[in-house]
């Protein structure tokens, strides 16, 4: 059984100061994709970058303290590549793809379109970008694996308001059609394939307390290639998982 986890941190330093790394040592997953890490491991501590047992690698944004992924791992991949090979998107570093052999590994933190429409037609071409690769990648004969914060809730089941966020960036139909696209092509929502109800959220406005009633959006996704989901045996949100505005999910593979 391989045991792979997901969580945007919300910035790896406040994370680590808030029990990331107990938790790390606790839930030992054999591969962690992390989103919002916000640095450049050349500035974190030694502790935070090679945790006992894991190797870790990093892609960072151009701009300081802003977006950036991780991925800590128990084996090493046979090859780790960063971005989509489009400066344009690369330069926020957003992507980290990962080879395993039997399968190709993406940990990705997707663009938020909430600031501007400029932003929202940055998201949905990232989106686009994102999907001609990993179709390419399938194309050649490979399995995917895809983690990450994609900043949509896809179904009404998927946000404690839809009705009230309908106009709102992260639930607007023009991004939960490209969700459907996504899935119509055969890419796999795991935990729908567990859990049919609403009610489980993997985000929560921190300002509103709404973690504490539970007013929340599940944003945070593992998704497999439909060829690959007779390998899924579990997948989990670990709602009681603190340290970020976002909590971890979890995915088990029988390999």
């Amino acid at each position: 059984m391989l045991k792979l986890a997901c969580w945007n941190v919300n910035g790896i330093r406040a994370a680590c100061k808030k029990g990331f790394l107990e938790w790390l040592d606790t839930e030992r997953p054999d591969i962690l994709g992390i989103q919002e890490s916000k640095i450049s491991a050349e500035f974190l501590d030694p502790a935070f970058v090679t945790p006992p047992g894991y190797t870790s690698y990093w892609s960072h944004a151009d701009k300081k303290g802003y977006s950036g992924v991780a991925l800590f791992t128990r084996d090493k991949p046979v090859s780790v590549t960063e971005g989509l090979g489009i400066a344009h998107f690369d330069s926020e570093g957003r992507v980290l793809v990962a080879d395993y052999g039997e399968f190709v590994f993406y940990t990705i933190y997707y663009p938020n379109g909430q600031r501007s429409d400029e932003r929202l037609q940055y998201k949905l071409a990232f989106y686009d970008a994102f999907f001609a690769h990993i179709n390419a990648m399938r194309d050649a004969g490979r399995h995917v694996v895809v983690c990450g914060d994609f900043n949509t809730a896809h179904t009404a089941l998927d946000l404690a308001r839809p009705r009230e966020n309908v106009n709102v960036s992260g639930f607007l139909p023009i991004e939960r059609a490209w969700m459907d696209q996504f899935v119509a092509a055969g890419y796999v929502d795991t935990f729908r394939l567990f859990t049919a109800e609403g009610g489980h959220y993997s985000w929560w406005n921190m300002r509103s307390r709404a973690r504490e009633r539970n007013v929340g959006w599940r944003i945070d996704y593992f998704f497999v290639d439909e060829g690959f989901m007779p390998k899924v045996s579990d997948a989990r949100i670990l709602p009681e998982i603190m340290g970020s505005d976002h909590c971890p999910i979890t995915l088990t593979l029988d390999i």
